[in-house]
């Protein structure tokens, strides 16, 4: 796949999870999102159950297991239906972009890189200024994010 049409997909995706970015920042209710929303529009636990054709201890189960996070999707997908729901899931970065992701990790490597070289020459007192080796160090960083992608989350 060409530089260009990872570079659209990262855009696009940048765009279409910049909503999330916000959402993914609010702690879930205590007892779980479905409790919670069950009821808020006043559905007893019986009342799903049934519209889901299970009891109402699996109900219970369910909701506790969503609280803690071990629920399946698929199960999460059938409770937020039966109460006229959705659910929405997205991976966010934690901070910035995709794009931003990669050059952070870009520096990682090219640091790694470029240190043993960096600490054989300042032990022999040739160390390089640092705007050069900064300019050094964006060069590797530009030939990782251009190169094969595996090289950048070795």
């Amino acid at each position: 796949m060409s530089d260009n049409t990872n570079k659209l997909k990262r855009a696009h995706l940048t765009d279409s999870l910049r909503d999330f970015a916000a959402a993914s920042t609010s702690s879930p209710p205590g007892g779980g999102w479905v409790r919670a929303i069950r009821e808020a529009i006043s559905m007893t636990q019986g009342q799903l159950a049934t519209r889901l054709g299970i009891s109402r201890q699996s109900v219970q189960d369910l909701e506790r297991a969503e609280a803690e996070r071990r629920i399946t999707l698929e199960s999460l997908d059938r409770l937020a239906a039966a109460m006229r729901c959705r659910v929405v899931h997205a991976l966010v970065p934690l901070e910035g972009s995709l794009d931003e992701m990669r050059a952070a990790r870009a520096r990682v490597q090219a640091e790694k890189m470029m240190g043993p070289v960096a600490h054989s020459m300042a032990m022999e007192s040739q160390a390089v200024p640092s705007n050069i080796r900064e300019r050094q160090l964006q060069i590797v960083m530009d030939e990782l994010l251009s190169g094969a992608a595996r090289n950048l989350w070795r």
